[in-house]
């Protein structure tokens, strides 16, 4: 009888069952038993610490927090734990003006204080609501809220001060699963050389990055919906945190959506675009990125059915010396981009060790993408730098259809090379194309394309400058009268196959052409 009652129990509410526990003591452990309140004023940071560590010691089990508003500093995880956010619970960060305690100062990182390899950010796990390092077997479960009230939103080295939801550092077999996030601070969740992680179900509502995924192996990202219109919705990182170039591979990312709508406008239900420029970033971001840290290879990565709404568009960087290889994105469609649908950078920022080199850019599949943009400033850009191309990127199966209203003299703007700039598209001022702007290229095909406008734009489709090999089959493309469908600049193994009303095309060698 006390089995059926049990499962009746996980079945009506939820909570995880046995199978999911890993370890041999009691299945849960309910903070309220070890002294919380949850009533929302009272600190309850040692009871559920207290709860953690009682699990922790009878080898493992879920810490459950049942409906209720438990206020708290750092929340130590440790391996073989369960964190469930019950139905009407909210963990809510304390704020250290208003109540006394503190977050768990930032630990030492020589990588990021005397190098500044990467950000302060990036460097330190320890001030945040709720973190852990080195821990096997630990997750957090549950369709209760994380509310980061009193995290900060930048990156500071004054003790006491806490400005990350979620920090987990060289875990391994770590899921994240159903809970919201509100206001996460300067990183809802940061995994940094985390392997076999699982992120599934989420809601994210927050002030700057929702999810970073940085030197991480074997992750599956799904149905998540991240609003984030101060900084990067979902974003692979390889930085140099761990004190070497580790890599982030082995990534998929499905079904998740990504937008930049007011924060909090998404968790309530209203949606507001009134915000038009993120404070330090230009416009509004969300989005989905690879970068900008890239000191390790991004390798073997997939995104596949997600959604991208009012915010910026796909990059894909690496600028200080990783290896970005083996990438597909396919079924992707993106409303109201704000600035460039396709930013994919090969730089050499080169932000790390002085022996490092400059990295490579290769073999990226785009398929099935439907996008509407609405900044004339911009266009698509794949961009490599002098002596370092961006090589073998395919893309099939493309629909954009963009705002326009950029007037002829911007088909005249020279792109800036900025080999050493941070990449963003925004550094590179107006595009003089309103489809794809290409420099530095190698082995660039597009088949099907097509590339429309709401209102007359006078700059050209396409522009190629310093590209070795460029192939262009079934394109249809609008222009104004007078204005080229391609500018070709010093490009090399040039064809086009059924491109609007011209004839096909096989040139060996251009050194300025229009077509």
């Amino acid at each position: 009888m006390k089995y059926i009652a049990l499962l009746f129990l996980l079945t009506v509410f939820g909570l995880p069952t046995l199978a999911q526990q890993p370890g041999n003591g009691k299945p849960f452990y309910n903070v309220k038993d070890y002294g919380a309140t949850g009533n929302g004023t009272t600190l309850d940071t040692d009871a559920i610490n207290k709860t953690i560590d009682a699990a922790f010691k009878d080898g493992g089990g879920t810490v459950v927090f049942p409906a209720g508003n438990y206020l708290s500093f750092s929340i130590r995880l440790k391996s073989n734990i369960s964190l469930y956010l019950s139905a009407g619970s909210t963990i809510t960060a304390a704020n250290m003006d208003e109540h006394p305690g503190k977050y768990d100062d930032p630990e030492p990182n020589v990588w990021g204080d005397s190098l500044k390899y990467q950000d302060f950010g990036h460097s330190h796990f320890r001030n945040s609501l709720i973190w852990g390092e080195e821990l096997d077997n630990v997750s957090i479960l549950g369709s209760g809220l994380i509310h980061g009230k009193g995290l900060q939103k930048w990156g500071r080295a004054t003790p006491g001060l806490g400005n990350k939801s979620i920090a987990l550092k060289k875990c391994r077999n770590v899921i994240l699963r159903d809970f919201s996030i509100l206001h996460g601070g300067h990183f809802a969740i940061i995994t940094t050389g985390v392997d076999n992680l699982t992120i599934n179900n989420l809601k994210i509502d927050t002030n700057r990055d929702a999810i970073d995924i940085d030197c991480c192996r074997h992750v599956r990202v799904s149905d998540c919906s991240l609003n984030s219109p101060n900084d990067d919705a979902l974003v692979l990182k390889a930085s140099y945190a761990l004190g070497y170039a580790a890599p982030t591979e082995n990534i998929t990312i499905t079904n998740c959506a990504v937008y930049g709508f007011d924060e909090g406008t998404f968790l309530d239900g209203t949606y507001k675009t009134t915000q038009k420029a993120a404070p330090d970033k230009g416009v509004v971001t969300g989005r989905i990125k690879l970068g900008t840290e890239s000191n390790g290879d991004f390798r073997n990565i997939t995104i596949s059915n997600c959604t991208f709404q009012h915010c910026r568009g796909l990059a894909l960087e690496t600028v200080d010396g990783s290896h970005l290889e083996n990438i597909t994105v396919s079924n992707i469609v993106m409303d109201d981009v704000l600035n460039a649908p396709f930013f994919f950078r090969l730089g050499k920022r080169m932000r790390g060790p002085a022996e490092m080199k400059v990295g490579s850019f290769k073999r990226v599949l785009i398929d099935n993408v439907t996008i509407t943009a609405s900044n004339p400033q911009y266009g698509s850009m794949l961009m490599g730098i002098p002596g370092h191309d961006v090589e073998d990127v395919v893309l099939s199966n493309i629909y954009i259809r963009v705002k326009g209203g950029a007037p002829k003299e911007q088909s005249a703007v020279i792109v800036p090379e900025k080999e050493t700039s941070y990449p963003d598209p925004q550094e590179f001022g107006d595009i003089p194309a309103y489809g794809f702007y290409i420099r530095h290229a190698r082995n660039i095909r597009m088949h099907n394309i097509t590339l429309e406008f709401d209102t007359p734009d006078y700059r050209p489709a396409f522009i190629l400058e310093d590209v070795k090999g460029a192939d262009f089959s079934d394109i249809k493309v609008q222009t104004m009268p007078g204005v080229e469908a391609f500018k070709l600049k010093d490009v090399s193994s040039f064809s086009t196959h059924r491109v609007n009303d011209l004839k096909d095309k096989n040139l060996k060698e251009v050194k300025i052409l229009k077509l």
